[in-house]
């Protein structure tokens, strides 16, 4: 089980990584550009805020990661 966490982690540590660059410009990801930004993900601006819930997002991540929990534990 402990190997199944730190593969996870380090997934996602890459995961994050590859966000932040692709936010300041180091990488130009076009095919991550629809993430955050599909129908039901709620952002309500204002003049003083601005707030931001990606529930559709969430979601969609959610069933991912089921689905690949699944086939490791398959495969495992």
């Amino acid at each position: 089980m402990g190997k199944i966490f730190i593969l996870l982690g380090s997934i996602l540590v890459a995961f994050g990584i590859i966000i932040l660059l692709s936010e300041q410009g180091g990488f130009n990801i076009k095919w991550f550009s629809w993430f955050g930004k599909l129908p039901g993900d709620i952002i309500i601006e204002r003049e003083n805020f601005k707030f931001y819930f990606p529930l559709t997002s969430m979601i969609l991540v959610s069933i991912v990661l089921s689905v690949l929990l699944k086939i490791i534990r398959k495969l495992l």
